[in-house]
């Protein structure tokens, strides 16, 4: 019976998928109307054959919505018999009867106020958005209820620390994001327009209605969501190691991006209704892998990883008393993130061409300091083993016991979040966006998926060291324009020559702990040539700017100053990696990799003056 049970409710949940994307097309062919303001019955009042077709359109919808609240009644009967007291597939099937009816009182609010076919008022929108909602939650009920009725475990959000937080946010957040599409498909039906051009400048005109100035906010949301995403999904397959964490992790990342390869698509070929449904239906699977995710990660059953107690492992000695605000602060990891938010204040002073105003700096410097903060405590908790085994690394917070790891984690999701939310509120949404770029480049890229697995981690994982200066450069221009990119270009190149200088230094410590940096893999030698290498790239690519023309003036982005400062300080780099590079030794990595930080610090000081003089 129980097998029974899990075939009917898989397939009761690709129906009611068929259900929404008819209604989809209900709204997008304009039949709202076509069964006039009556409900649940159907006058129709058209006399016109394409009248006549939108009320078959509407009159099918209603009728697939009645099969499906009868077929939920079924579920509900066979989970009362199939399952015993407090399994929770009877709770699941139960809401899904309660869900059911609120999505079908909904959907008549929708006809019997009117807020249908030509209708673009606000309450439209709102009764609209609530209805999606309602949507998405009878979606998740379904799936669950199939989840439960195939073995899956209950859920246990007791006890799981900031994995449950990070998973309701994720939740919330992709909620949203189909809240913005809704809305953008509703300005794409009633107002569409000829090219993507036109679209854009509707979207952007002062006088557009407010769906189409509503539209430009999902691509940010989809991409910030996204990012997000991308984060929980990487997270939850270490902090919550299972086949069904992993395999749902992997297609939730798989089918979110395959999800805004099909709306950029939909975009440029400005909405048809086959793109929309298409649009709707993968927004829809892709939330019904983030809650089979979301429900593998917290099952009652599932190892935590971050519970697990490193520094008793390593028999490292345990910390005395409780914590204290500088542990925290220690987890921020500040000295790294020191020149981090040098690079943003110079890159807004450069894109504004002065001083961008004292609060605004103090809110990005902020914003900035919480996301790479983040990123730090992040990385403590995923690489404790690799800490418990490196000197310099083993008086960390986590590591000596000071911070438990879920402690740790609750910190950083904060940070994270409330990053953010100031930097949308105090900057702009893109400055936001590019310091969520950073902080999950770190993490999933650089942490989990490069710095164990290949010498070449710092060469693609250190672009995470190149965002700052576009979060400081999105927070006085969202748009990023080719110096702001060639900021960040600098930056990228830069990094390697300053860490494999560093790296030289304690090649034991990343020996001893099995990371395979550049010089414990392939040796010296090498590593002082890739240093030559990138020296001489970051000495091209910071002569860029120069070259570089203002798009409307034709006058040189940057003048005669930051030349003059740029050739200087290349000059003192090449020669100290030729030093290095014919000694390589301690000191001479240690000269360059204290003056590379002062290379870095001088080259955007130079480049923050000159573009002060020059607007």
């Amino acid at each position: 019976m129980r097998v029974r049970f899990h075939q009917y409710a898989w397939g009761l949940l690709i129906y009611n998928l068929a259900v929404v994307v008819w209604g989809a097309y209900v709204r997008a062919t304009g039949s709202g109307a076509g069964c006039g303001s009556h409900w649940p019955t159907c006058d129709g009042g058209a006399v016109t054959q394409s009248g006549y077709v939108k009320t078959l359109v509407e009159f099918s919808h209603r009728a697939q919505a009645g099969v499906l609240l009868i077929s939920i009644f079924g579920l509900a009967f066979w989970a009362w018999r199939a399952f015993p007291k407090g399994h929770p597939a009877r709770l699941g099937a139960a809401l899904s009867i309660l869900f059911c009816f609120t999505e079908a009182f909904l959907g008549a609010a929708l006809v019997l106020f009117g807020l249908v076919d030509k209708n673009d008022s606000i309450s439209r929108v709102i009764v609209m958005s609530a209805h999606l909602i309602n949507t998405f939650i009878l979606i998740t009920v379904l799936t669950l209820t199939a989840w439960w009725g195939s073995g899956g475990k209950a859920i246990r959000l007791r006890g799981q620390g900031a994995i449950a937080w990070m998973f309701g946010l994720g939740l919330l957040s992709t909620l949203l994001l189909g809240v913005t599409g809704a809305i953008n498909a509703l300005g794409d039906t009633l107002f569409p327009s000829g090219t993507l051009l036109e679209g854009i400048r509707q979207d952007f005109s002062p006088t557009a209605h407010f769906l189409l100035r509503l539209r430009v906010l999902h691509p940010f949301c989809a991409a910030s969501v996204s990012l997000y995403l991308i984060l929980i999904a990487g997270l939850a397959t270490h902090l919550r190691p299972s086949p069904q964490v992993r395999q749902f992790a992997r297609w939730t990342g798989v089918m979110f991006l395959a999800q805004m390869g099909v709306g950029l698509v939909n975009l440029m070929l400005q909405a048809p209704v086959a793109m929309q449904l298409t649009h709707l239906l993968m927004g829809d699977t892709v939330w019904i892998v983030l809650v089979l995710l979301s429900a593998s990660a917290l099952a009652v059953d599932v190892p935590q990883v971050e519970a697990i107690n490193v520094g008793a492992m390593a028999n490292l000695p345990l910390a005395a008393g409780a914590a204290t605000w500088k542990d925290y602060i220690a987890l921020t990891k500040p000295r790294v993130i020191s020149l981090l938010l040098f690079t943003t204040i110079t890159a807004m002073v450069i894109a504004a061409g002065g001083w961008p105003g004292t609060g605004l700096v103090l809110a990005t410097g902020l914003g900035l300091y919480m996301a790479a903060g983040a990123a730090n405590a992040i990385n403590m908790v995923l690489e404790q083993d690799l800490d418990a085994r490196m000197k310099r690394t083993a008086i960390r917070p986590i590591v000596a016991q000071k911070i438990p790891a879920p402690n740790a984690l609750q910190f950083a999701f904060a940070l994270a979040v409330g990053s953010f939310a100031l930097l949308w509120a105090a900057a702009s949404l893109m400055s936001a966006l590019m310091a969520l770029s950073g902080l999950v480049f770190y993490v999933v890229i650089y942490t989990m998926l490069l710095k164990r697995r290949t010498w070449g981690n710092i060469v693609i994982g250190g672009a995470a060291g190149a965002f700052p200066p576009l979060v400081g450069w999105a927070a006085v221009n969202p748009h990023l324009g080719p110096l702001a990119l060639c900021l960040f270009g600098i930056i990228f190149v830069w990094t390697p020559v300053h860490f494999w200088a560093l790296a030289l230094l304690i090649k034991e410590d990343y020996a001893e702990a099995g990371v395979p940096m550049l010089p414990v893999v392939h040796g010296d030698h090498a590593t002082v040539v890739q240093i030559a290498f990138y020296a001489v790239l970051t000495a091209l690519i910071s002569i860029a700017p120069w070259l570089m023309h203002d798009p409307i003036s034709h006058a040189r982005s940057v003048g005669g100053l930051y030349l003059g400062v740029a050739v200087l300080l290349n000059g003192v780099l090449l020669w100290r990696s030729v030093q290095l590079y014919q000694r390589p030794e301690k000191r001479q990595a240690s000269s360059l990799f204290h003056y590379s930080m002062l290379y870095l610090a001088l080259l955007f000081l130079a480049m923050a003056i000159d573009r002060t003089q020059l607007i």
